[in-house]
């Protein structure tokens, strides 16, 4: 499947009508986002059951501020609906096929069942 690009428009459609999303924040004038480019690409062209996507942060600087990207590239990847990734760099090509195994690993109704007892405990006491 090819890399689609996210806008604010179709954001949040892509997020809610997929089972994994996988989204790359970059700019064009970032060198090591176009360094990572082509292993974002050849990863979406081994899975294609999951969508791979990029936000142009420069273009989209409301989702950016959003998610609160402060660098780039900054890689986050959705399941569900649920924010399981979240880190700025870029991968290598091993390192990206290995986080997505570890995605799609994952047993979704335990991590859905540990959200909602997060959220049953309210805001935690910092002391």
């Amino acid at each position: 499947m090819a890399v689609i690009e996210l806008t604010q428009d179709n954001f949040e459609s892509t997020i809610k009508g997929n089972d994994i999303v996988v989204v790359d924040f970059w700019a064009p004038w970032c060198g090591p986002c176009r360094g990572f480019a082509p292993i974002f690409e050849a990863a979406s062209e081994k899975h294609a059951d999951i969508v791979f996507a990029k936000v142009n942060t420069e273009v989209e600087q409301d989702l950016a501020g959003y998610f609160q990207i402060r660098s780039i590239p900054t890689l986050m990847v959705f399941r569900e609906q649920v924010i399981l990734f979240s880190e700025a760099g870029s991968l290598p090509a091993n390192a990206l096929d290995s986080l997505i195994d570890q995605i799609m690993g994952l047993d979704m109704a335990q991590v859905h069942k540990d959200i909602a007892e997060q959220q049953a405990q309210g805001p935690q006491d910092q002391a």
